[in-house]
């Protein structure tokens, strides 16, 4: 085939190409031109959310100011329910849980109630407090561990203690939680498994405070095993 075939063969080919292309773009051309709509709607609103979210967390961080200065200062129901110009833990919770602030909001509000005795209402703010990570997550386990103990429900509270130390994972928080599910095997006379604990504690974390007086509780445990 000469070189002038070739060319015009490849002219025809390609216009042949152009002619589907201009054909399917024709047929198609309103779903086509939905679906970029539709992505640029999307889009849209995905910027919308993030700017609408960003101004409600930071209406919600500056309501939580006062709210933990009263916090710190063991104001507790002013904390809890606001001073009447501020909002509590309790209203920043409801009005801006979407925001990081909000859900930080439930964790405060189950500790004022845990330490105001209302352990049932503690519980189930903690419980609202999903944020994955390692410093505020393992705290409210542990307190939901604590208002279950004062509720009379032992095994909850080991289980919630337990739970805690796994999710902190650090020299500081997880030996405090296995500590006080260890003591509790104690109470209830189940040594075994108290010693494991204690034991992990040992091997573990040797240079927490735990740590470091922790052979004195698995000396005290292994008289009752052996």
């Amino acid at each position: 085939m000469s070189k002038k075939k070739e060319t015009a063969k490849g002219i025809e080919n390609v216009e042949q190409t152009l002619t589907k292309t201009e054909q399917f773009l024709e047929q198609n051309y309103k779903p086509l031109l939905y679906v970029l709509a539709g992505a640029v709607v999307l889009v849209g609103i995905v910027w919308l959310l993030r700017m609408y979210t960003s101004k409600k967390n930071d209406e919600a961080l500056s309501q939580m100011f006062m709210a933990e200065k009263y916090f710190g200062q063991d104001s507790l129901k002013l904390a809890l329910n606001g001073d009447g110009n501020n909002l509590g833990f309790i209203d920043i919770a409801k009005e801006y849980k979407a925001t990081r602030s909000g859900k930080l909001a439930n964790f405060y509000a189950g500790a004022c109630l845990m330490h105001l005795g209302q352990y049932e209402e503690a519980i189930s703010y903690l419980n609202k407090y999903r944020q994955d990570d390692e410093v505020i997550a393992p705290q409210a386990r542990g307190l939901i561990g604590d208002a279950r103990v004062e509720l009379g429900d032992n095994a909850a509270g080991i289980k919630n203690y337990i739970e805690a130390a796994d999710m902190a994972e650090n020299s500081f928080l997880s030996p405090i939680y296995l500590m006080k599910a260890g003591m509790l095997y104690e109470s209830d006379g189940k040594w075994a498994d108290a010693l494991k604990l204690y034991e992990q504690i040992q091997e573990k974390y040797p240079e927490s405070n735990e740590g470091r007086t922790i052979e004195k509780y698995i000396a005290r445990v292994k008289l009752h095993i052996d």
